[in-house]
């Protein structure tokens, strides 16, 4: 066979061992699951989207259905995905599809790529997906499989890289079915062409790999190292009046906006938080009732949860306080609704 051949060969894998998921039920695909399957799929594991994304579309069945929510609504059905600018980014782009597409998605990729939250790779996959266009998706499993297929030794996360692997898209990608190729790399990506040790040996494309070939697939992608997280103590209080709980809201801006918490400090060391968390609330922490290590992608919060029987909650519209029932309603901030869930 020829070098160019490969993406027929893929597409005939694509068709034996395509992954059976929710978001690819609808025939012809319908642009709105599409799209809000690649924007949960960003940072989280496919495993861990699919009843998520089953929630999701139960709640809100169309475009139109997100645009007509509002944003705490859409952020609480977020809950425990993480990265709530994604949710945020959704509501917004929804209400302008609304407003200028009549509640459909758009079918330009210009337009997609106009909308807010949408970068190349989510305009790319909806647009080839939904719509038939030859437009490359080009996310992380895409980098890693040209990297090796190509033996791109250019930095994947640089500019100069990724735009190098964008042209070998462009260039590689089938007129007649782009959605279909473009999601069979997605997945060879996913279930064979893996970060650490590629599952080579079950590869449609080994005779077509250069670094295979070469014996450097273990070496590739070359990626710059990531910068060590930040690691932050975090002192939380749970306080308790006639069944209700002292919550906070955090700032419109920034890391987890607008989502509720319990009072919470932080700080470097376990000790000084507790003390900031006492100063705070004016009271004294007591036991520890409730531990966990929560990652986020720059930093890393080791929490505990205090009960305070003595506690004054501060003044301000940002605090309040909820009932257990209502805690299940509002949206509260990532590893808080853990929390939420053993008072």
């Amino acid at each position: 066979m020829e070098r160019n051949d490969w993406p027929r060969v893929l597409l005939a894998w694509f068709d034996a061992n395509r992954r059976d998921l929710p978001w690819r039920e609808s025939k012809p695909r319908n642009p709105y699951h599409v799209w809000i399957s690649e924007i949960m799929l960003q940072q989280t594991r496919t495993e861990a989207v699919k009843p998520y994304f089953s929630a999701w579309m139960e709640r809100f069945p169309t475009i139109s259905d997100v645009a007509a929510a509002d944003e705490a609504e859409v952020l609480h059905a977020w809950q425990g995905l993480g990265y709530y600018s994604r949710a945020r980014n959704i509501h917004k782009a929804a209400q302008v599809i609304a407003e200028q597409y009549g509640g459909v998605m758009p079918r330009d990729p210009e337009d997609i790529r106009a909308l807010p939250g949408i970068g190349d790779y989510t305009a790319g996959a909806v647009a080839s997906i939904a719509y038939g266009e030859k437009r490359p998706a080009v996310d992380g499993n895409v980098l890693r499989v040209y990297a090796r297929l190509y033996a791109v030794r250019e930095d994947i996360l640089k500019s100069a890289g990724r735009k190098y692997i964008t042209k070998l898209a462009e260039e590689t990608i089938p007129g007649d079915r782009p959605g279909d190729f473009n999601e069979a790399l997605m997945d060879l990506g996913a279930e064979v062409c893996i970060p650490k040790h590629p599952r080579c040996a079950a590869c449609p494309l080994r005779g077509f790999c250069e670094a295979a070939r070469l014996g450097i697939e273990a070496e590739l992608p070359v990626r710059t190292k990531k910068k060590p997280q930040t690691e932050w103590q975090a002192a939380c209080a749970i306080v308790e009046r006639d069944g209700r709980f002292l919550l906070h809201r955090r700032p419109p801006k920034g890391m987890l906006a607008n989502m509720w918490e319990f009072p919470m400090a932080l700080a470097p060391e376990a000790e000084e938080s507790r003390t900031a968390l006492e100063k705070l609330l004016g009271g004294c922490a007591g036991e520890v009732r409730w531990t966990l290590t929560h990652v986020f992608t720059h930093r890393i919060w080791h929490m505990r949860a205090y009960d305070m029987e003595t506690a004054c909650a501060p003044s301000g519209e940002d605090w309040r306080w909820f009932t257990r029932k209502e805690l299940r309603q509002i949206p509260l901030a990532g590893p808080h609704a853990r929390l939420a869930a053993i008072v």
